[in-house]
């Protein structure tokens, strides 16, 4: 019933940019806190950044502050992720989450999307 569909990804040059999208479907967006996270290859997956509902509470991994930004449109049901200055070290598949405001996003409450490649050549 919920549904996180990530969009956007593909391979850019160092120093790029994209900007991902994640429509959400089959919950009530303002309710959610909205975040992305990233798994590269033989990796754990890390926070990148989160968005409150009322979009007044951002957060970022101290690696991406600075050069990502997260943004929701809560008419669309969409969060953004703009990602500029891209270097090698943020290639991931990168994860819409969604997680009820309140709650931390953990593996059991966190709602994930399917995930999108981001891919950055030196």
């Amino acid at each position: 019933q919920v549904q996180l569909v990530e969009s956007g990804g593909g391979l850019v040059q160092a120093g790029g940019s994209l900007r991902l999208s994640c429509a959400a479907s089959g919950l009530t967006f303002s309710s959610y806190t909205m975040g992305w996270f990233r798994q590269a290859p033989g990796k754990e997956r890390e926070f990148v950044a989160a968005m409150h509902w009322s979009a007044g509470r951002p957060s970022y991994a101290d690696s991406v502050k600075g050069r990502f930004t997260i943004s929701r449109d809560n008419a669309k049901n969409t969060v953004y992720l703009q990602m500029n200055s891209l270097k090698p070290e943020d290639t991931a598949v990168y994860y819409c989450a969604a997680v009820l405001v309140g709650l931390p996003f953990t593996s059991t409450t966190t709602k994930w999307g399917q995930g999108t490649q981001v891919t950055v050549s030196s």
